[in-house]
């Protein structure tokens, strides 16, 4: 097998290795089920998520800021639960990053705008630490994607240079900033595609299916 430049996989958590962790449709779907005011919780949401996903606030914090900030009929502990059962793995696409790491020994890296519980929560829940060498989620780091900082350090981290990083999100702003460094970006829309633009760069999943 002929030696391949890429050596290190970068991976975003939510939309590519399962669902988003607490996006409009998750809260949405909560405003539903616990009885209370979309629009009202989704401004809020959108004034204050950021300084979250940056760990500066922790998800009580959070939680009061958003939805608690006035009596609610349920728990805080019982919405928290909900948030958390939102994750949901893609064992697919998990299964393709495992198989292309022990067959290209890549080095894995997830780079994702998270909270610090949810990036905890799904750590575990999809048992990524089996497979995944660092994670450079926003609230370990305190920068947020599109800035370019989370990258550098994502590339400081795996000790690789952009040119042997292949780089998977679902977000077409996010690939485009990789691009913009020199990094292999892929767009994630399904797995199949997917898996051909990795074969494409040289990681060939001998596996398939």
């Amino acid at each position: 097998m002929a030696s391949n430049p890429i050596n290190t996989l970068f991976v975003d958590v939510g939309g590519v290795l399962g669902t988003n962790g607490w996006d409009s449709k998750s809260r949405r779907k909560a405003a539903e089920q616990f009885g209370f005011d979309f629009s009202e919780m989704d401004q809020r949401h959108r004034m204050t998520f950021d300084t979250y996903e940056e760990g500066k606030l922790s998800l009580e914090e959070y939680l009061d800021r958003v939805v608690f900030f006035q009596p609610r009929t349920f728990a805080k502990k019982d919405f928290r639960t909900f948030m958390f059962e939102q994750s949901v793995a893609d064992e697919a696409m998990i299964g393709l990053v495992r198989r292309l790491k022990e067959r290209h020994k890549l080095r894995v890296t997830v780079v994702s705008n998270e909270g610090r519980e949810l990036t905890l929560h799904r750590i575990e829940k999809f048992r990524l630490n089996e497979f995944v060498d660092a994670f450079i989620a926003s609230s370990f780091v305190h920068f947020r994607k599109p800035d370019t900082d989370i990258y550098r350090i994502a590339l400081d981290v795996s000790q690789t240079t952009p040119k042997h990083v292949a780089y998977l999100d679902d977000r077409a702003m996010f690939v485009e900033v990789a691009l913009g460094l020199g990094i292999h970006g892929i767009q994630h829309t399904s797995y199949e595609t997917t898996r051909a633009a990795l074969a494409a760069v040289g990681l060939d999943d001998a596996a398939g299916g």
